[in-house]
């Protein structure tokens, strides 16, 4: 009787792999810990460094670990955050002086940070969209459990936000739809166009980037009920913290 192949024995270093992989998504080692050098993985295991540096790399390669220069290799596990293309955007959430955030991060904190305003003469392509090159510019930085996660850099014409709250820090309840809609120009209809791509540098620093995380780019377009467009919003997401969310009717 002819007897089965024997199946190959898995390489110690994917076993090691298997065991910290384990650790990761049962909790006992969290998001920002640092994992056993290569160093302490060649003593407990009786290894060489190359085998070593393959267990770690696996880790890396499946993105559930980052290595920083001159540190070591640490945790990288973070819950995506569900953005719901059409629910966040609703007016029945920035109508009554919720935050679009509110709709995506479902209760985890969220700060806001290096906001910058600006008044410029826009680029041609926002130009055109927003009939006019004068525009007033929010660039901000959103971070969710501490992570940074998104950049946005909002452009509206600047005859229109010229003296309000869009053109302040704080835009106060419901943010900048809210007030759009104060001043008779409430969104009713957006566009979005969405494209995968690699980070420029400056993004991969203000998202902390791990090296060949690709990013999320997402322009997005804001028009009243009569199909004036007011506002003009690129975001870059880092692509390992989102999940995308849009329903269709057939």
């Amino acid at each position: 009787m002819q007897q089965s192949p024997v199946p190959p024995e898995t390489p110690i270093y994917r076993r090691i792999a298997d065991g910290l992989r384990e650790a990761i998504l049962s909790g006992e080692l969290r998001d920002g810990d640092r994992l056993p050098g290569e160093n302490a993985l060649m003593a407990q295991y009786g290894i060489a460094r190359a085998t070593a540096r393959q267990a770690l790399s696996v880790l890396i390669n499946e993105g559930l670990a980052v290595p920083k220069r001159g540190s070591g290799v640490y945790v990288r596990r973070f819950r995506p955050i569900r953005r719901h293309g059409s629910r966040r955007l609703s007016r029945e959430h920035w109508g009554q002086g919720q935050a679009i955030w509110e709709s995506d991060t479902r209760g985890r904190p969220y700060t806001v940070n290096e906001v910058q305003l600006d008044r410029e003469t826009a680029e041609e392509d926002v130009a055109r969209v927003l009939g006019g090159p004068e525009v007033w510019v929010r660039r901000r930085r959103y971070s969710v459990d501490g992570r940074p996660v998104q950049l946005s850099v909002s452009y509206f014409p600047a005859g229109l936000v010229e003296g309000t709250a869009i053109v302040q820090e704080d835009t106060g309840p419901g943010g900048v739809y809210a007030r759009l809609g104060d001043l008779g120009h409430a969104p009713a209809h957006f566009t979005e166009e969405v494209r995968a791509r690699m980070p420029h540098p400056h993004e991969t620093v203000q998202l902390d980037l791990p090296a060949g995380t690709p990013v999320i780019a997402i322009m997005r377009t804001a028009y009243t009920s009569a199909g004036v467009p007011v506002e003009v919003n690129e975001m870059v997401l880092d692509s390992a913290s989102y999940v995308l969310q849009y329903d269709f009717d057939a």
